[in-house]
């Protein structure tokens, strides 16, 4: 099969050549629940550049060459002979984590934290390629009014964005803010599950015209310029209080501290992007009774949740679709802010 596939580190992001688009073997069952999948649809997530980046070489033991890709739907191509439920030709989508189900997170459905698990894409060969190997139980069969390649990125964009999301709409009343930082691949599914979940005020913030217009689409009510005085200006929008929610899809430069600065008193801060590091003095966590909240992807059930409000309309991905040949120039676009929401990768 044709892959684009890693074999070097690229700490400054400076090749022209991330990954180089060849021909693999075709991976096979190993275990009796054990799917192939042909991949109808890859999404191309900043993690894949922080991979390239050698970022992610602490976390996880892999060896150089392989493939990158934890984004992935397709049609179930050959199935072990363990599995039930599921035939070649069924279109679906994949949850990230391909888990044994037999450790205690597995059995709470808190597949984020098995014991026993692989990460294809992160730390086994993922969906840069024709076929990719996943197990039964990572496997939701997609509603028919939805195609692989539509909601691919759905797997770890749409469903970090919506497990986030999720948490802060739980306790978010009318009359009360909600803050987003950055509107692109993951803020703008954020913000519609946001929309679709509570009935706060959303408060979109991003750099770009690009990024507020498509949070303004996506229906947030107010949009705000990075542009050094975002901070006042969510104050100002908020009375003076701070947003009781701020959702952060950056977490990474300024954008940490400020986020906890526009974070009101008692409120919740939910850090999703990364990179950067959050620091604040002891007393001012004290005398602020804020709370930080980690986001690591979300479960299966969460992933169901998400698909069936995509299946109602309810929330929608901005998409551009590349070849999987074209993998670097994807990979370029992404880097180099070029990318209106998620790209998605095509064999």
């Amino acid at each position: 099969m044709k892959a684009a596939v890693l074999h070097r580190y690229d700490e400054t992001l400076s090749s022209d050549t991330f990954v180089h688009y060849e021909d693999v073997p075709d991976p096979r069952i190993e275990k009796p629940t054990d799917v192939i999948l042909r991949v109808g649809g890859a999404g191309v997530c900043r993690t894949d550049l922080h991979i390239v980046e050698g970022i992610w070489r602490s976390k996880v033991d892999v060896q150089l060459p392989y493939i990158m890709g934890h984004e992935n739907a397709g049609w179930v191509e050959e199935v072990g002979p363990a599995v039930e439920g599921f035939a070649v030709g069924d279109a679906v989508i994949c949850h990230p984590l391909v888990t044994s189900g037999h450790c205690l997170a597995c059995r709470r459905g808190d597949d984020m934290h098995a014991t026993d698990s692989q990460f294809p894409g992160v730390n086994a060969n993922g969906g840069y390629a024709d076929y990719l190997r996943t197990g039964q139980r990572s496997l939701i069969k997609l509603p028919a009014g939805l195609a692989p390649k539509d909601v691919a990125p759905y797997t770890d964009a749409g469903l970090t964005a919506y497990r986030a999301a999720k948490k802060a709409s739980r306790h978010l009343l009318p009359g009360q803010f909600v803050t987003v930082i950055g509107a692109g691949g993951l803020g703008h599914i954020g913000i519609q599950v946001l929309a679709a979940l509570c009935a706060a005020e959303i408060i979109a913030v991003d750099r770009s015209d690009t990024g507020l217009a498509l949070a303004k689409e996506c229906g947030a009510h107010h949009q705000i310029r990075a542009d050094g005085e975002e901070v006042e200006n969510v104050m100002a929008l908020t009375g003076g209080r701070g947003a009781e929610a701020v959702i952060d899809f950056v977490g990474e430069g300024e954008a940490v501290a400020k986020g906890l600065a526009m974070t009101a008193n008692a409120g919740f801060y939910y850090i999703v992007g990364y990179g950067g590091r959050i620091e604040m003095p002891t007393l001012d966590m004290i005398t602020s009774e804020k709370t930080i909240v980690g986001n690591l992807v979300g479960t299966y059930p969460e992933l169901v949740e998400l698909m069936a409000l995509a299946d109602r309309g309810l929330v929608h991905l901005a998409t551009r679709e590349y070849r999987l040949k074209d993998a670097n120039q994807a990979l370029h676009d992404l880097h180099h802010g070029r990318i209106r929401g998620r790209a998605v990768l095509i064999p």
